[in-house]
């Protein structure tokens, strides 16, 4: 079989996908607004902010369809590949990790200006260092949820908590759909046990006290293509499945702070060499995006 180059070797954009900008002055016209912040900081998440062109996302969607294919060439570069990871036979959730090894315009995404930007600016204007990328598909008619769950309880193995997750539609998202949905105020719950992320919706519910259960009140956030969401590391989220006519194809980009450190000495993605506790999470598989 070919084998693909494997671009994390590559820790600057090799595209023209995002003009890259050179000045403080170019930076600023990605910086969230005050107002942006604080509802982040009040609600756990930040809905609605515009990361991609139009064309930019026709392009995204044109690599999403070689890299579903089990037969890609590139295919061993992934740290997971689930064709299916629901646990309902009537339904499909395609959901894979390490695709920014892969093509080249979800390579360069990594640093979207106005991405990095943002995310810093939620970090509290810290340097931001790649973690991994997640795809999620749902097709028409039969697409599988995403239980509820927060990510940190996922990611226990770096320390400490300065995480940070952006989801991005490759389609208008809307509930029709299977947009995501958010439980306002959910990160100030603390950690909770971890469901499995393509099972029963409605698992985390074993997990919570009664004060917790009566504040869960999900907001669906309904998007257009090329517009993200991002979320504190500990912000219940979740979506539901998609019976409509439409697709729910969206790419999620999970970061963390400089100098987040390994809390495990075993494999920390599938095929990355080990991080050894307590050292920095850096190198080939966790670049540095923007420097603060």
């Amino acid at each position: 079989m070919t084998t693909t180059q494997d671009l994390s070797k590559t820790h600057q954009p090799i595209s023209k996908l995002f003009n890259q900008p050179q000045t403080p002055e170019e930076w600023e016209q990605y910086r969230l607004s005050d107002e942006q912040i604080a509802f982040f900081q009040e609600n756990g998440y930040l809905p609605n902010v515009k990361l991609l062109e139009e064309w930019q996302v026709d392009q995204l969607r044109d690599e999403l369809e070689d890299l579903t294919d089990p037969n890609h060439p590139g295919h061993s570069l992934f740290y997971e590949f689930h064709s299916n990871e629901s646990t309902d036979p009537n339904a499909t959730l395609f959901h894979s990790l390490g695709h920014w090894r892969i093509k080249p315009g979800f390579h360069d995404i990594l640093w979207n200006p106005a991405f990095v930007m943002a995310a810093s600016q939620l970090l509290g204007n810290e340097s931001v260092r790649f973690w991994h990328d997640q795809l999620f598909c749902k097709p028409a008619r039969h697409g599988g949820v995403v239980a509820w769950h927060q990510d940190y309880s996922y990611w226990i193995r770096t320390v400490p908590m300065q995480h940070l997750t952006c989801w991005v539609g490759l389609d208008n998202a809307s509930t029709e759909n299977g947009c995501l949905h958010y439980v306002p105020g959910s990160h100030r719950w603390g950690l909770l046990d971890k469901p499995e992320l393509a099972g029963d919706m409605e698992g985390l519910m074993d997990y919570l006290t009664e004060e917790q259960k009566a504040e869960f009140k999900p907001v669906p956030v309904e998007m257009k293509r090329g517009y993200g969401s991002f979320h504190h590391p500990l912000t219940v989220h979740g979506s539901y499945a998609n019976h409509s006519e439409q697709s729910r194809r969206a790419f999620v980009l999970n970061v963390f702070a400089n100098g987040t450190q390994s809390d495990s000495n075993d494999e920390l993605l599938a095929g990355v060499p080990p991080v050894k506790k307590g050292e920095k999470m850096e190198g080939q598989f966790f670049p540095l995006l923007l420097q603060r």
